[in-house]
């Protein structure tokens, strides 16, 4: 799998998509890819991150969170839910954080205002601070071909739209498209 490009795995953590697996089956998985130099990207919902804070601090890999934690955009910016998933990121190098997926985050969805599209303005605060604190350990990608959405199919050209307000540097860009992916996967 390895000279084949898998560079991953993925645990799920999203109670409404998955059955429980086994902490310890996690951790021997984890284990066996870390001499691959492979990381483990998590899913999981920020409501959930207390109670998982020491088994995602016990993995010894890079650990990529999908979706920034998916985060509950209705809450604010500085209140303690995004705290938490900062201060997760802020006390562990080893955590990357993919800036995905607004279109599962939204509760706006990609409304216009003043005759211009203003793709998932309600989450682009939380993105961007990611993308401010954290440049080097960050990711953006879509979530295409959008699997289990059902009440919508996204305009991908929206969530490319998406990259300038959460990015919006040429410098930031870079990193996010470019240098980080390049390091993570290739490196």
């Amino acid at each position: 799998m390895h000279d084949a490009g898998v560079r991953g795995v993925r645990f799920n953590f999203v109670k409404r998509l998955v059955d429980f697996t086994p902490k310890d089956e996690l951790l021997e998985i984890a284990e066996r890819i870390k001499a691959w130099g492979w990381h483990v990207v998590i899913y999981f919902e920020a409501v959930d991150l207390p109670e998982l804070w020491d088994f995602f601090t016990a993995l010894p890999t890079t650990v990529v969170v999908d979706h920034m934690g998916r985060p509950d955009v209705s809450l604010p910016l500085d209140g303690p839910q995004f705290a938490l998933f900062q201060k997760f990121m802020r006390e562990h190098a080893n955590v990357w954080s993919k800036v995905s997926c607004p279109e599962r985050l939204s509760l706006t969805g990609p409304k216009a205002l003043n005759g211009e599209q203003n793709a998932y303005r309600d989450v682009v605060p939380f993105a961007r601070a990611i993308v401010a604190e954290f440049p080097d350990r960050v990711l953006w990608g879509t979530d295409w071909p959008h699997p289990n959405l059902k009440d919508h199919m996204p305009d991908d050209g929206l969530l490319v739209d998406f990259i300038p307000h959460i990015a919006p540097t040429a410098a930031l860009q870079h990193k996010l498209l470019v240098d980080n992916p390049n390091r993570l996967y290739w490196s």
